[in-house]
């Protein structure tokens, strides 16, 4: 991200670098505009990014914990991990919120560092795709929970329906 930037820069740099590949990969489009994820966040259609306050971290987590197998992304700099599994009721406890159980999404996350939580509905490549996002202060996702797709590449309706749930009963206490 290019800290000289004004705010007014950044928001025309994020505009332009949007405006090439609107439903391309929102770390990729912050990149070239020199921008954080958040930025390009902030200026997605109406509807397309519902925020939630950080506070609702583990109700929202409880909900997701139960739509079965999602697909769980980390997207950095260095990397792209991709891990399908259900999400662990998981438990705070040493200052993280811990994760385990029969599943292969396990680990530790530092749930203090989570700044809000964004529930995206966006095209992706031609597709809608439905994910929520934890985002720290930096502008960036700690990680994403995305909505499956089955054979067909449909998202899978059970889970498309408690995403919109869940975002909806969000917005309306936001």
């Amino acid at each position: 991200m290019d800290v000289s930037l004004s705010a007014g820069e950044r928001l025309e740099r994020a505009r332009a670098a949007l405006a090439q590949k609107p439903d391309g990969v929102v770390e990729a489009i912050a990149a070239q505009a020199g921008v954080t994820p958040a930025d390009i966040l902030a200026i997605l259609p109406d509807g397309a990014a519902v925020l939630a306050f950080s506070e609702q971290f583990l109700p929202i987590w409880r909900d997701m914990a139960e739509w079965g197998d999602v697909l769980l992304i980390v997207h950095t700099d260095d990397i792209v991990l991709e891990v399908t599994g259900s999400l662990p009721q998981g438990g705070e406890g040493h200052g993280w919120f811990n994760i385990h159980g029969d599943s292969p999404i396990a680990g530790h996350i530092r749930k203090d560092r989570c700044a809000s939580i964004a529930f995206i509905d966006r095209g992706f490549h031609g597709r809608r795709s439905c994910s929520v996002w934890f985002m720290n202060a930096d502008g960036r996702a700690m990680f994403k929970v995305f909505v499956r797709r089955d054979a067909e590449k449909a998202l899978l309706s059970d889970q498309l329906l408690r995403f919109e749930a869940l975002r909806e009963s969000l917005a309306a206490s936001a």
